[in-house]
């Protein structure tokens, strides 16, 4: 992309900003400045790690846990709109039958504990992964409602784990926004801040998680979903390393062999010492092998950190609280400034893989739904003329689809060639003991719809699932409003307990999460 392109695409988002910004003030002015309600359960504040211990010990009950869960949820919820359907009777049940069997076994807690290392624990999942008998329709309308007939194998391997779970929370249509509303459930509202964004598209789960009113969450990453509604919500979310959790049982979905290679199921979580639990029980058996288990000395990696996209023209810098947040961590960690030239194609790279996945769902490709294909004509025109049944964001893919479509093969080889040169790059810099300290976002929360003239900034993220790389998003404080800020680990392939070791160090360095405002 030449130098006058990218200036005119960074003035369109200017333009852009012009009619999104006042929008979004009509939008936000209704809704009420509350603070959430105050957590006063201690349970609430316990992580999973040390929960589940004290499940299988019969410290506490696990009627007890879910049940103080149920109640914060319902506590939360009317404030933030996260919860798409729940199963809390279900889950109560599933509960006393744990205790039951806890009170009655003769198997040992090392045998509980190895085979079902979340007996008992609660666990919150993104309506677009299937949970059996629950909504899994990626916030779409459905003349008949889509109920998923059986288990996401993640959401099995977790069930088979021992966990229970609560609920299907909310996402954007078809998980295609940066930000969490649709024309089904709604809008989900941030806990730190009602009027601005908990991020997308694992927005609902982000929300419950950092409401405290979720422990564990199931959740997706194609494009930063699983990474900043964790930064927005001030938790930790993980995109693993591709095919270690699997990619099926999820809407959208693809056809494409390529599919797994840039998305994933995703880990998100309250407390990063869960990262590591949660991901192990998600892992896909048949799939790729990562280690997990082998202790990890933060004092012994290489640390390396960067604070811009390489100078691309499109991407705008940092806030000052986010270059703070960069350089408190390289601080902490004594981390080499590095600069790569060939990040500044970033945006490029990875808008040519992504837009070419073939037979991906959308709402001109839906495989899994009786209604007829639509065009792209007659759907712009319902659009403009308010009689659409789906949002912007689904609307406008097509577009960018067929755009990807009608740029000359050679421009994307150049590009693959550009992707082939940054991954190998960053193979050779990380090796197998160094990890990235990298922006996920150039500012915190924003209020609700002002991710439209924000759309490439989200190159932060992308990036690195075109390049097949583990990323963690850690909370690492917070900015001049209170909002949550937080920063990217990325490590080579295969090497997520690097950064999930990271994150575990940064969480004892910065606090991790905390409370969001609640009210006296």
């Amino acid at each position: 992309m030449s130098w006058v392109v990218r200036k005119i695409l960074r003035g369109a988002m200017i333009f852009i900003s012009w009619f999104v910004v006042p929008y979004s003030w009509m939008k936000v002015w209704r809704i009420p400045r509350h603070k959430l309600p105050p957590m006063n359960n201690s349970l609430l504040e316990i992580p999973a790690t040390d929960l589940a211990q004290m499940i299988r010990v019969r410290q506490v009950k696990s009627e007890n846990v879910v049940q103080a869960y149920i109640d914060r949820c319902k506590q939360v919820n009317p404030y933030l709109n996260a919860i798409v359907q729940e199963r809390f009777d279900e889950a109560v049940t599933e509960a006393r039958a744990v205790d039951e069997f806890l009170a009655s076994t003769q198997k040992s807690l090392e045998d509980i504990e190895k085979d079902t290392p979340l007996l008992g624990v609660p666990v919150t999942v993104k309506e677009s992964i299937g949970l059996a008998g629950m909504s899994n329709q990626g916030g779409m309308r459905f003349q008949t409602p889509r109920i998923a007939h059986e288990d996401a194998p993640s959401v099995a391997q977790v069930r088979k784990c021992g966990a229970i779970f609560l609920l299907v929370s909310n996402t954007p249509e078809l998980c295609m926004l940066w930000e969490t509303y649709n024309l089904v459930t709604g809008q989900t509202r941030n806990p730190y801040d009602l009027r601005r964004s908990p991020g997308g598209s694992s927005g609902g789960e982000s929300s419950l998680l950092g409401a405290g009113a979720s422990l564990l969450g199931l959740t997706s990453d194609i494009g930063g979903s699983a990474r900043l509604p964790a930064m927005y919500t001030g938790v930790f979310g993980h995109k693993p390393t591709p095919f270690v959790v699997s990619p099926q049982g999820h809407v959208p979905t693809s056809t494409d062999p390529r599919w797994g290679e840039f998305f994933t199921i995703a880990p998100m979580t309250r407390y990063a010492v869960d990262l590591p639990l949660l991901l192990r029980c998600m892992s896909d058996p048949q799939g790729q092998e990562i280690d997990l288990n082998t202790p990890v000395d933060v004092n012994k990696l290489n640390y390396f950190y960067m604070d811009s996209d390489g100078e691309s023209g499109l991407i705008r810098p940092l806030t000052s609280d986010m270059q703070d947040a960069i350089l408190r961590v390289a601080q902490h960690f004594n981390a080499q400034k590095v600069h790569m030239e060939l990040l500044k194609w970033s945006f490029d790279v990875s808008i040519s893989r992504l837009l070419r996945i073939k037979d991906i769902e959308t709402i001109y490709n839906q495989m899994l739904d009786t209604e007829k294909n639509r065009k792209l004509s007659t759907e712009w025109l319902k659009y403009l003329f308010g009689c659409s049944r789906h949002t912007f964001p689904a609307v406008l893919l097509g577009y960018l689809q067929k755009f990807a479509e009608i740029l000359p093969q050679s421009r994307h080889d150049h590009f693959e060639r550009i992707s082939n040169e940054l991954k190998h790059q960053f193979l050779q810099m990380l090796g197998t003991n160094g990890v990235l300290i990298y922006p996920s976002f150039p500012t915190s929360a924003h209020q609700h719809y002002r991710i439209y003239h924000k759309i490439l900034d989200t190159t932060y993220m992308m990036i690195f699932n075109v390049l097949g790389f583990p990323v963690t998003n850690v909370m690492v404080g917070y900015d001049k409003k209170n909002l949550p800020v937080g920063v990217q680990i990325v490590a080579a392939p295969r090497n997520d307990r690097l950064c999930l070791a990271v994150a575990k160090e940064l969480e004892h360095a910065f606090g991790g999460w905390q409370k969001p405002p609640q009210s006296t």
